[in-house]
């Protein structure tokens, strides 16, 4: 694009009138100087002007630099002005309505307190007595979904600024956030993320509304379409597996997987035809889901034909006497165990015997082994001896076994008293590929507490570390109280500081928040005894400072969460808080 100067009337007027009484009209108009192509000028920029020198005039007085910006300037007016008006995209439409009701003043400013320091001073060094913040962002959100409020909008952002950069705060960022994220998140590509899972199971439409049911699931998003079956199998498991059935054959393999998970909640006998046709799909992982789920229904044909197989390598023996265990593994893994789900080839590592018996005991109805064994109950037939040193590998199946068929009685048999004296080794022996933290996750929340307390109290925290993370927060006063009894004789015995730093920081999480003040006592620096970690006295003093704050904070947070009194009762005294839990 080309311009054309004129002269300027005024300053040839102020310049006085033109020498040799020459006819300024007839006088040549001065030549443009043509502009420097953009790339040039961008080229100069990010060299500097002292390695490049800039295509444009440099005026007297004027340094390169000025020159360049002034170029850019013009150049950049130039530029705007030669663009074509383009039509108006199409408006948004306007983000839909949340009627929940919302935070509380100060639950509000604590939400923003905590998402402004996420990744700063309170997510760095574990060093001071400042609690984190960062970490207990997820405990809020949690207490905040129990309550039902919805986020503030100016927040959403921020709300899900943090559940990208942490996958564990998502359902309860999402859940808090509610529609109206998913609502932002279809404007920035940046929280695309929220869209491919929703933090709560959505609503069902009403039961009228069939029309609706069927276009959400046929033309929704998957993460929509995920939620939409969750929902229906709560309200219905039949009406849930129907709507599944009328687009199975032509759902990705990946997808067909994830709504075949979707049928543990709630799954029954009905789901158990669906199920077996589910056996013959061309995805592997869809047909060993299909298995898992079937060996979860005790009374499934799957289950009948794993016991089947089960009994004939699995039975009792009382030539010698006594009556013990004997195991006789397959020879094979035959057509019809491979229909049933069974992986024919090992890990490496393992026989392929010991495999295949593994996965038939697995797969085996737990309630079969009484009549097995002379009709004895689950403690009983774990402490019978197993002969040919098959005790690990059996023992491991009916670990697994009794975790995915949930029975809290072949559980408590395997996990055994948590004080016995082998019970330490027992939670790695060697060989094992069994999880006593999953076996833990059976028993209910008071007696898992319990079991986790008495372990900690005979062998110490070393090996309850995992054990821990399936209690139930805040943790059951036996549970915290050993925590705390555990980590005063580490200190007390001058161990290593840092090696407990983990469980110092689930304390923080879990332990119940009316246990600060009686904390207060470990606060204090101590003599540090002879051949401790030196320093270790004033680490120690630090975490305790941090774990009674961060206790006090917690309790801050909870009552800050809670709904707002009637009128006519008078509201509680305000807790005695600085806004960050220093004790």
């Amino acid at each position: 694009m080309t311009t054309t100067t004129s002269p300027d009337p005024a300053a040839a007027t102020a310049a006085g009138p033109d020498p040799a009484g020459a006819d300024r009209t007839s006088a040549p108009a001065p030549t443009p100087t043509a502009p420097a192509p953009w790339p040039d000028l961008v080229r100069a920029a990010l060299l500097g002007t002292e390695r490049r020198r800039p295509p444009v005039a440099v005026r007297p007085g004027q340094g390169a630099a000025a020159a360049l910006l002034g170029a850019a300037a013009v150049s950049t007016v130039r530029r705007r002005a030669a663009l074509r008006p383009a039509p108006a995209g199409e408006r948004p439409a306007p983000a839909p309505a949340d009627p929940r009701p919302p935070l509380p003043p100060a639950a509000r400013r604590r939400l923003s307190l905590l998402l402004a320091d996420r990744g700063g001073a309170g997510g760095g060094s574990r060093r001071g007595t400042a609690p984190d913040l960062t970490e207990l962002l997820p405990q809020w959100l949690a207490a905040a979904e129990g309550h039902g409020y919805r986020a503030p909008d100016a927040l959403l952002p921020a709300l899900l600024d943090a559940a990208r950069a942490r996958t564990d705060l998502r359902p309860a960022a999402l859940a808090l956030a509610g529609p109206r994220a998913l609502w932002l998140a279809r404007l920035n590509d940046t929280w695309r993320f929220a869209l491919r899972g929703i933090g709560g199971p959505a609503a069902p439409p009403g039961d009228d509304d069939a029309e609706g049911v069927r276009r959400r699931w046929e033309e929704g998003l998957f993460a929509e379409r995920v939620a939409l079956l969750t929902a229906l199998r709560r309200r219905d498991p039949r009406e849930g597996l129907d709507l599944l059935r009328t687009t199975w054959a032509t759902e990705r393999a990946e997808d067909r997987l994830l709504f075949l998970d979707s049928l543990r909640e709630g799954l029954s006998a009905p789901d158990e035809p669906f199920l077996e046709e589910a056996l013959s799909d061309r995805s592997r992982n869809v047909r060993a889901t299909a298995a898992e789920l079937l060996s979860a229904l005790p009374g499934s044909a799957l289950a009948a034909r794993m016991a089947r197989r089960a009994r004939t390598c699995v039975g009792l023996d009382r030539t010698a006497g006594a009556a013990v265990i004997v195991v006789e593994a397959p020879h094979e893994c035959d057509a019809g165990m491979l229909r049933d789900g069974v992986a024919p080839t090992p890990p490496s590592g393992r026989g392929e015997r010991s495999w295949w018996l593994g996965q038939l005991v697995e797969a085996a109805p737990l309630e079969g082994w009484r009549a097995q064994f002379e009709g004895r109950d689950p403690g009983a037939i774990v402490a019978l001896p197993v002969a040919d040193d098959w005790r690990t590998e059996l023992h491991d199946a009916w670990c697994r076994a009794a975790v995915r068929q949930r029975d809290a009685a072949w559980a408590r048999a395997l996990l055994g008293a948590p004080a016995a004296p082998a019970q330490a080794a027992e939670v790695a022996p060697a060989g094992s590929s069994r999880d006593l933290t999953k076996l833990l996750t059976v028993l209910p929340e008071g007696e898992r507490a319990r079991w986790v307390a008495e372990f900690i109290a005979a062998h110490g925290l070393s090996d309850a570390f995992r054990m821990l993370g399936v209690c139930a927060v805040p943790w059951a006063e036996p549970l915290g109280r050993a925590v705390v009894d555990a980590l005063d004789i580490a200190r007390d015995a001058g161990s290593y500081p840092w090696s407990f730093s983990g469980v110092m920081g689930l304390a923080e999480r879990c332990l119940d928040p009316a246990a600060a003040d009686r904390l207060d006592m470990l606060t204090a620096v101590t003599d540090e005894p002879e051949g401790a970690s030196p320093g270790s006295g004033g680490y120690w003093s630090e975490a305790f400072l941090r774990l009674v704050g961060t206790l006090r904070l917690r309790a801050t947070m909870r009552a800050e969460l809670a709904p707002p009194p009637p009128p006519d009762e008078p509201a509680p005294p305000p807790p005695d808080d600085d806004g960050r839990g220093a004790p």
